[in-house]
């Protein structure tokens, strides 16, 4: 067994930018944390081994795969990021907290373990501070399907006698690990689970895309309603993981803010139509393909663009801290209102400090443009938050040093040498 680590990285590392290139060039989008989490959670029902391409070498992959292999499951990995996976030596049901602690994904094996082995006991998670995200939605729902669940010392604790039922599940509000959660535990539950109020992000298509490539039986992904049937057995197979929606997002607003021009290869204009239409609002000049984009300021200022955050195919909650990186520095005033997380203007604090005019009012953050931000020390709070920090200090005069980027390698892949093949002037260093 291989199991990849990410070399270089510790909690230590901090990255210094020196601000003002123009960004140009060309970028490969890396496949999608939020689709590559859930996948591999779900190869604990498959019977056979499992390929999967387009993964991403993020902190939260490693995590997820080390979790897997104290599990008994047998992983290995090419020079290509090509994992095969194999899940027949599963010899416990156990996710340790030193594990679950970083990672709130971890969550996400308590539906598999219990569709496959009737059993499995899982921290409860921990992950970014970014607001209340309960465990209720996924635990009730397992309830109903006829797990015995039990929470005591940190721990969900639950069995089922046989297999999961199927039955109807209508969540009060939209989860995404929820849904997904659901969908893995109902795959080879007895009859049919039917979900409504499922979220409908592209992430969760991906999941079912996977699931029903391995001989799942799930209609109606990407819509409010899905209809999962139950089977006795799932295969294996092969399966390339969807590209980053929100790291295309991020690499689109770092050209964007320094005036520049890009193009993103690997890319899916499709999932991203929100941003798009916020970007071009903002004045970027933007042409796309079935699987590329091209973003080109041409040398010019962006104008401040107004965003409310909501639910798949709203505006991404993920994509709010980079678009008010791009406000603080555009033309006029701009109100951005956060509707999914309660917790995620930490970041603001921080950009007040090199130079941004922002006020927060209860969910809401209002910014007036300023022509100059100027390099700070600045610390990263949560994994988007860091990545528009980065983003400012593209911009910002001086030398920024931006601390605890440990943050961002949980969700961007070597996100200083992307922005390096792009003219930013960036760089490591180990503390």
């Amino acid at each position: 067994m291989l199991l990849l680590r990410l070399s270089g990285m510790n909690e230590m590392d901090k990255l210094l930018v020196s601000g003002g290139k123009r960004l140009e060039g060309e970028i490969y989008v890396s496949g999608a944390k939020n689709a590559a989490l859930p996948i591999l959670a779900a190869t604990i029902l498959a019977d056979h081994p499992v390929i999967l391409s387009n993964m991403p070498h993020l902190h939260d992959v490693t995590t997820t795969m080390d979790l897997l292999c104290r599990m008994g499951v047998i992983i290995t990995i090419d020079e290509d990021m090509n994992i095969e996976i194999d899940s027949t030596s599963i010899t416990n049901y156990y996710a340790p907290y030193e594990l679950v602690k970083t990672m709130r994904a971890s969550i996400l094996v308590l539906g598999p373990l219990l569709g496959k082995y009737g059993k499995a006991t899982v921290s409860l998670p921990g992950g970014c501070a970014i607001g209340t995200r309960p465990v209720d939605l996924h635990i009730n729902a397992l309830k109903k399907m006829g797990a015995k669940i039990d929470i005591s010392k940190g721990y969900i604790n639950a069995d089922v006698n046989g297999r999961l039922q199927g039955v109807t599940i209508d969540f009060p509000i939209v989860t995404v690990t929820g849904t997904e959660n659901v969908i893995m535990a109902a795959v080879l539950a007895e009859g049919k689970t039917i979900i409504h109020n499922a979220a409908l992000e592209p992430e969760v298509v991906d999941l079912a895309n996977f699931l029903n490539t391995i001989g799942a039986n799930i209609v109606g992904a990407g819509t409010n309603t899905i209809e999962i049937e139950g089977v006795n057995s799932l295969t294996g197979g092969e399966y390339k993981i969807l590209p980053d929606r929100v790291e295309a997002g991020t690499y689109l607003v770092a050209a964007a803010i320094t005036g520049g021009s890009i193009k993103l290869t690997n890319a899916l204009p499709r999932i991203m139509t929100a941003v798009l239409d916020k970007l071009r609002l903002a004045n970027a000049d933007i042409v796309c393909g079935d699987d590329w984009i091209e973003l080109n300021m041409h040398g010019n200022r962006p104008k401040a663009v107004n965003i409310e955050t909501s639910p798949y195919p709203g505006f991404p909650t993920d994509m709010q801290a980079q678009l008010l990186a791009l406000n603080v520095v555009s033309e006029g005033r701009a109100i951005i209102q956060e509707n999914v997380f309660e917790n995620r203007f930490m970041h603001v604090q921080e950009m007040v400090r090199m130079g941004a005019d922002i006020k927060i009012n209860g969910n809401q953050a209002i910014s007036n443009g300023v022509e100059q931000l100027y390099g700070a020390p600045v610390m990263a709070t949560d994994l988007r938050a860091s990545a528009s920090l980065i983003l400012a200090a593209l911009i910002a005069k001086g030398t920024t040093q931006v601390d605890r980027i440990y943050h961002v390698d949980r969700g961007y892949e070597r996100i200083e040498e992307k922005l390096s093949q792009l003219g930013a002037e960036i760089k490591r260093v180990h503390g």
